[in-house]
């Protein structure tokens, strides 16, 4: 396994530096998040031990049993999923950033349940660029008066923004759904300086999704293959 997670992290990693050299970016200016949702902890020690230190989590029961069996690693641990407000202190506890901030009760939350003596939470707001019905996120009108509240909160840090755009195969169209949220980050910078992250870009997009600006891309599949299937 540890051979098969070292090749797909080198063709991966090729391939963000391909893509930041055509947008004419740096390639360190882009940071893998290896997606490890559904994987054993296993799999994450082989990709550890291939360089990945930054690993993201969708379900938190599963992340928190992961967080515990790999605690001698010293990981950087990322919230990527929906949060429930009654999970809210474990995530806050647990983990260094949270990409999926999308109202201000999850933010407060979060804040006020950060331990004390512990940095404050990096979070992304998370933007429904698309406007999906079926998906999670603000919407980017609603951005720039939520991401003021979120950055007044003491216990957390709003760093940018994140977004799943709608599924498509044409690279023009995600492109546009990119640009539209890097745009987004730019007008919130005009009254927020300082923020620094666009969490955008998955195995199916990821060029794309560097052209246009992004500095944090979540990368499963093409590190750890074809999940199976969650019994819920």
């Amino acid at each position: 396994m540890i051979t098969s997670i070292s090749e797909n992290i080198d063709q991966v990693s090729a391939q963000i530096a391909k893509a930041c050299h055509l947008a004419g970016r740096s390639s360190d200016s882009v940071s893998l998040l290896a997606v490890s949702k559904t994987r054993p902890a296993e799999d994450i020690r082989a990709a550890y031990a291939c360089g990945l230190i930054r690993f993201g989590e969708n379900y938190l029961q599963e992340a928190l049993d992961k967080i515990e069996q790999l605690s001698d690693l010293p990981l950087e641990w990322h919230f990527i999923g929906p949060i429930q407000s009654n999970k809210t202190r474990p995530i806050a506890e647990q983990f260094d950033w949270v990409h999926s901030v999308d109202r201000f009760k999850i933010g407060q939350r979060l804040s006020d349940q950060r331990p004390p003596g512990m940095a404050p939470l990096n979070i992304c707001l998370q933007v429904n660029i698309s406007r999906e019905e079926s998906k999670s996120g603000c919407l980017p009108e609603e951005a720039p008066a939520l991401a003021r509240q979120l950055s007044a909160l003491p216990g957390i840090r709003l760093r940018g923004l994140m977004a799943i755009p709608k599924a498509s195969d044409d690279e023009q169209e995600q492109r546009r759904a990119f640009a539209d949220l890097r745009h987004l980050l730019q007008q919130l910078n005009s009254d927020l300086p300082g923020l620094d992250t666009l969490s955008m870009g998955m195995s199916g997009d990821l060029n794309p999704a560097i052209a246009e600006g992004a500095t944090i891309v979540r990368i499963g599949t093409a590190l750890f293959g074809a999940r199976a299937p969650k019994n819920a």
